[in-house]
C-alpha cells in the first residue's frame, strides 16, 4: 500500500528580500586581505607538493564545504583556478546555494534558529530557482555545477565576480556538486525534481572520478568537508584504481591534505581504534590514512579557514 506523502503545494515561499542575512557582500575578502594570523610547518610542504604537481601537469583537486564561501574566501578559490593552480573544485550541495545567492543579491546565510521556529527555513523563492536551472542543464547534457555556473554567467547576476561556479564555467575548470537528497534547502521546494538533481550530481561524480583517475603525482586538498569529501573521494578513488590496475598502472603516489578544526592528536599515520571517537571522523581515516598507505603522503592543518586558506594561497602564489 502507498504511504502518505507531504503535499508541497501547500508551502508558502517568501522572497529573499524579506530574509535577514547573516553574511553580506562586503564580508567576501579581497585577495589583499591578510586573513587571520596563521602559521603551520605543514603549509610550505603542501605548497611545494602543489607546485610540483602542476609542474608535471598533475591535478590539484580542492574539495570544500560551504563554510569556505560563508567565511568570505571565494576570491581566493577563484584566483587559484584562474592561475591554473587548482584544476578541479568539488562542493557539497550547500556550496552552490550560497554561491548563487551571493552572486544574485550580494548576501546569503539565514539564521536556522530564527527561521526554523516559524517554518520558513529554506523556503525562499529565488533560491528555489536552482532546481529549475539544474533540470534545464540536465536536458542540455550538463552536470550540476556547470548548469548553475552557466546560469550565473549568462544571467543578470550583479555579483557574479564572487561566484566560484561562474568562474569554473568561464575558465573551463570543473566545479562539481555532490548532493544527498534531502540535505539542502532547495529540496524543500515544490519545484524540486529529485530525478533531475540526482542525474546532474551523478554526472558530476563521474567527472570528479575522471579527475581522480589522474591523481598520480597530484594533490587532493580537503577544506572542511567531513562527510561529502571523504566519501565521494573514497568511491571515486576505488573506481579509478580498478581501471588503472586493469591497464597495469597505479594511483598510489599522491598527496592529501585536510584543513579542519578537529584535534586529531599527534599520530596521523594510523587510524584510531573503533573505541576512539576519532575513528568515526572520516577525513582522518579515509583521507589521511587509508587511501595513502601504499605510497602517498598526507598532512593535517588545524585551524579556521579564514587563517589556513589565505596562508596557503600566499605560499602557492609565491611558488608559481
Amino acid at each position: 500500500m502507498p504511504y502518505p506523502m507531504f503535499d508541497r503545494s501547500r508551502l508558502k515561499l517568501k522572497p529573499l528580500s524579506e530574509r535577514v542575512h547573516d553574511m553580506q557582500l562586503d564580508e567576501v575578502l579581497p585577495l589583499s586581505a591578510a586573513g587571520e594570523p596563521f602559521a603551520d610547518p605543514a603549509l610550505p610542504q603542501i605548497a611545494q607538493r602543489v607546485a610540483r604537481a602542476r609542474a608535471h601537469d598533475a591535478p590539484v583537486i580542492l574539495m570544500m564545504g560551504a563554510h569556505v564561501i560563508k567565511t568570505g574566501l571565494s576570491r581566493f578559490v577563484i584566483d587559484l583556478m584562474a592561475r591554473g593552480i587548482v584544476t578541479h573544485v568539488a562542493m557539497n550541495g550547500a556550496g552552490p546555494i550560497h554561491d548563487y545567492e551571493l552572486a544574485l543579491i550580494g548576501a546569503t546565510t539565514e539564521s536556522v534558529a530564527r527561521y526554523i521556529q516559524e517554518g520558513q527555513f529554506g523556503l525562499w523563492r529565488e533560491t528555489g530557482q536552482i532546481n529549475d536551472i539544474v533540470a534545464a542543464g540536465v536536458r542540455d547534457g550538463l552536470g550540476y555545477g556547470e548548469a548553475v555556473g552557466r546560469s550565473i554567467v549568462e544571467g543578470s547576476f550583479p555579483h557574479s565576480d564572487v561566484s566560484i561556479l561562474a568562474a569554473g564555467y568561464r575558465l573551463r575548470v570543473p566545479v562539481t556538486v555532490h548532493i544527498g537528497l534531502g540535505y539542502d534547502i532547495i529540496h524543500e521546494q515544490p519545484n524540486c525534481d529529485g530525478a533531475a538533481l540526482g542525474e546532474a550530481s551523478y554526472r558530476d561524480f563521474l567527472i570528479f572520478t575522471q579527475a581522480v583517475s589522474r591523481l598520480q603525482g597530484g594533490v587532493l586538498l580537503n577544506f572542511g568537508t567531513a562527510v561529502m569529501g571523504p566519501e565521494v573521494y573514497l568511491k571515486a578513488l576505488s573506481m579509478a584504481r580498478n581501471v588503472a590496475r586493469q591497464d597495469g598502472q597505479q594511483i598510489n603516489l599522491f598527496t592529501t591534505a585536510v584543513f579542519d578544526l578537529q584535534d586529531l592528536g599527534d599520530d596521523l599515520r594510523h587510524e584510531a581504534p573503533k573505541t576512539d571517537a576519532r575513528y568515526y571522523y572520516r577525513p582522518f581515516k579515509t583521507i589521511l590514512v587509508r587511501t595513502v598507505q601504499d605510497g602517498g603522503e598526507s598532512y593535517y592543518v588545524r585551524g579556521p579557514h579564514a587563517g589556513t586558506l589565505p596562508a596557503l594561497y600566499r605560499l602557492l602564489v609565491a611558488a608559481r
